[in-house]
């Protein structure tokens, strides 16, 4: 069940804003976003929260420093996402332009699986000999893989953003603003943004040593187009310092001071950086480099990141879009299956759904996931054979107030024997079970859905931003929206309205267009993956789009819902 509600704001603090300078829809929206001073809206660099409240980041400074002037050899283990690539590229040009000896490995997660396990250590020590490790995105729960590289004499540095569990790793440093008593007022870093404050820290902390000084010190902003679409790809709460890494990155890309890797990877999905925004980074990059880490080597997507060569980055960036192909393909496969095995799913009955297919690809899981619970608006998770026949691989994706990984805690106090082992965030999380064990944690995973859910939670709600006066919709406008920095946390506007239906007709068999009019005037509306027709008059949930088309620029409404007027 789907329903249209209008966010509530305070039209004081609104008519505040405005005050202060705001067009007055942008003040009404930033108001219902719990927006109360325009301030909060800096995206200046200035505005960063200093590095010095993130617990240990001066002490990981000083050893990395010391490491630098003995000439270590440090190696990054990277997570194999888009965060994990662009948090391993940050660690690499910036380590590298302060003169570190650096390398870098990236787990095949189909033989290693995630985080630093001793069978990594392993392998770094065989590969790389490294004298120091230092983890991107993972780490904080690799309890085993640090005491491994301890008993080799090797030193770790974990950067990490993960939610802790009860026993941290026995590292020589941690930097995470979610471990115990941090006092980082940003909890919603993403791992890029974690190695990107460690650089910042890094740098201070050689400038004391009189290694650089303000004007010979390496400009780490080079480095945020990096940042920005590590955060938006890792679906971070967007929150005031997030905005500014992303509102800079995005800038670089639009004045096309980027990387050769993003502008390649720009190319590739046929989209222009000029106009870059989060929706490019969350939606057209971000899926190309995670499709190497799912199907492929995530090295390959690294690569492409770290290479100055504009020849080399396009043409990894053309592999990328290959696999990312291949990719879509592969989740076809797996959707059809998935609602194939999910015919009987009564929503009203369950509260999750937990399922598992013997031919299913491990790399594509967590994106299944992601649609099925779009559908059907419950915490889903989908699982995969591992390498170990006798193991299955789940990915899982949730909804709003229900926390997954505490879920899964709670699966694994009640119930000691069901889960190998899990991790994540509220939102999504991964975990490993015995094969037999599927049937026994599906039904644990239920009981905590029952226990946690209410039916009003279990329904989706499409929150919008109510009625858009007929004198806004103009390509004027919707620039101005898109200069805005949106996305997860900070969701962007959605406006709602009653038109009259005038025409409509069914695209490819699974999309509508349709003809909407209101107050005399007339839009084109698409409604993307929705082919039933609508009644003469019709309640709309919609987003601004500009459509251009033979040289002509028309505004266009993006339907995400509609009902009966």
């Amino acid at each position: 069940m789907t329903r249209i509600a209008t966010r509530s704001y305070s039209i004081r603090t609104s008519e505040l804003l405005a005050q202060q300078g705001l067009h007055p829809v942008l003040a009404r929206l930033y108001a219902a976003r719990g927006l109360s001073d325009s301030r909060e809206l800096n995206s200046e660099l200035t505005a960063l929260i200093a590095p010095a409240s993130l617990t240990h980041v001066d002490t990981a400074a000083v050893f990395l420093a010391d490491a630098i002037a003995a000439n270590k050899k440090m190696v990054i283990v990277a997570d194999y996402d888009c965060d994990g690539a662009t948090a391993c590229a940050v660690g690499l040009r910036g380590l590298r332009s302060m003169g570190a000896h650096v390398d870098y490995i990236v787990p095949n997660r189909f033989e290693y699986g995630y985080g630093l396990t001793p069978e990594i250590v392993e392998l770094t020590v065989r590969e790389k000999s490294p004298d120091i490790i230092l983890t991107v995105d993972n780490g904080i729960a690799s309890i085993d893989g640090v005491a491994e590289a301890n008993r080799r004499g090797i030193e770790v540095v974990v950067t990490d953003h993960h939610l802790p569990a009860d026993t941290l790793p026995a590292a020589r440093v941690i930097v995470n603003p979610n471990q115990p008593h941090c006092g980082f007022p940003s909890k919603n870093l993403a791992g890029v943004g974690v190695m990107f404050y460690v650089l910042l820290a890094l740098r201070a902390e050689l400038r004391k040593r009189g290694v650089f000084d303000a004007q010979t010190q390496p400009r780490l902003d080079a480095l945020l187009d990096l940042v920005a679409l590590g955060t938006v790809a890792d679906v971070v709460k967007l929150d005031a310092n997030n905005r500014i890494l992303v509102a800079q990155g995005l800038k670089r890309m639009r004045s096309g001071r980027m990387h050769a890797g993003i502008a390649a990877l720009f190319r590739a999905a046929g989209r222009e950086a000029r106009r870059a925004s989060p929706f490019d980074l969350g939606f057209a990059l971000g899926p190309r480099l995670n499709a190497a880490g799912r199907l492929a080597d995530m090295s390959l997507g690294i690569e492409c990141l770290t290479t100055d060569d504009e020849g080399r980055a396009w043409a990894i960036a053309q592999q990328l879009d290959i696999i990312n192909r291949e990719r879509r393909e592969i989740e076809a496969g797996m959707q059809d299956t998935a609602l194939a095995l999910l015919e009987n799913f009564d929503p009203h009955g369950k509260s999750t759904i937990s399922v598992f297919d013997a031919s299913w690809h491990q790399g594509v899981i967590g994106i299944v996931a992601s649609r099925l619970k779009e559908k059907f608006y419950r915490p889903t998770i989908t699982f995969a054979p591992a390498a170990d026949d006798a193991l299955i691989k789940g990915s899982g994706r949730s909804i709003a107030g229900f926390h997954l990984r505490d879920a899964l805690d709670l699966v694994s106090k009640n119930a000691p024997t069901l889960i190998e082992k899990f991790g994540g965030h509220a939102m999504a999380a991964g975990l490993t079970i015995k094969t037999e064990a599927f049937e026994g944690f599906a039904a644990a995973f239920e009981t905590v859905g029952r226990d946690w859910l209410t039916t009003s939670q279990l329904e989706r709600v499409i929150e919008t931003d109510g009625v858009l006066e007929d004198a806004y919709f103009t390509p004027q406008f919707i620039a101005l929206l898109d200069e805005q920095v949106w996305g997860q946390g900070f969701a962007p506007p959605i406006f709602c309205d009653t038109f009259k239906v005038r025409n409509q007709r069914v695209l490819k068999e699974k999309h509508l267009k349709l003809l909407l009019e209101k107050d005399g005037q007339r839009y084109d509306a698409i409604w993307f993956g929705h082919a039933d027709s609508l009644p003469a008059e019709a309640r709309v949930a919609y987003r601004l789009d500009l459509n251009e088309f033979n040289g002509v620029t028309r505004v266009q409404l993006l339907v995400e819902h509609a009902e009966p007027a």
